[in-house]
């Protein structure tokens, strides 16, 4: 009776584990429903010039920082080169995506550094400031099962309008704040074409954002580990 009383309490544990889970969940696509459409400003010295040029306005936005004692050159190689499948969870949130979706798994090999992982899916890079900034573009409808990427030519970018699609822009910016620190930013800016495309963007987004998010935000502190380990190397060399 006791080993039953135990795995009854666990039960009950768990249920009200994902109950509350669900209900976040929940809150979370609500806030991104209602958020759609309008452009939050950036924080103190957040503005992105450079991104700016490829996508002013924009329907959603997500930016996420963390304070890295490492030089910023440091900092954006490593940005470049993480490996976003070595989370579990990151893993977790895409297979969740293929199975909500319908889609098939990706079973192409591809390269594991960030920007070349990427690139491989069909994004181009959009502008690029040597040690301290890239840029990321492409066109797609991000509803369907097997999305698919498609790069745009830099100079036609911020014009392009293409009805039934969404245009995404993406950034890893390192900003020196000393010899041995960087602020690293990221930012992701989104914006449909057309209203069909922005009715079936907001629907998607207010499903998909959650995961997005934590995505980017699991990724800050690995960077930040590796980024600083690179630092020390370099002054040990």
């Amino acid at each position: 009776m006791a080993a039953f009383r135990v795995v009854r309490s666990a039960a009950r544990l768990a249920a009200a584990g994902v109950g509350l889970a669900s209900a976040a969940y929940a809150g979370l696509v609500a806030s991104a429903w209602c958020r759609y459409g309008t452009q939050a400003p950036p924080r103190l010295h957040g503005r992105d010039e450079l991104l700016d040029r490829f996508m002013p306005v924009y329907d959603v936005v997500e930016r996420h920082r963390i304070f890295v004692a490492a030089p910023a050159a440091t900092v954006l190689a490593a940005a470049k080169e993480q490996d976003l499948m070595q989370s579990p969870l990151a893993r977790v949130i895409f297979r969740a995506r293929e199975l909500a979706l319908g889609a098939t798994s990706d079973d192409q090999a591809r390269p594991h550094g960030l920007l070349a992982f990427t690139q491989s899916l069909g994004w181009g890079v959009l502008a690029e400031e040597p040690d301290r900034e890239v840029v990321v573009g492409a066109v797609t409808r991000p509803w369907e099962a097997n999305v698919v990427f498609r790069s745009v030519a830099p100079d036609r970018f911020a014009a392009y309008n293409d009805p039934g699609n969404v245009k995404i822009a993406w950034t890893l910016r390192a900003r020196p704040v000393g010899d041995n620190a960087t602020i690293f930013l990221t930012e992701t800016r989104a914006v449909a074409t057309d209203p069909a495309a922005r009715r079936k963007f907001r629907s998607y987004w207010a499903f998909a954002s959650p995961g997005i998010a934590a995505i980017r935000w699991l990724s800050l502190l690995p960077l930040r580990k590796d980024a600083e380990r690179r630092a020390r190397a370099l002054q040990a060399a």
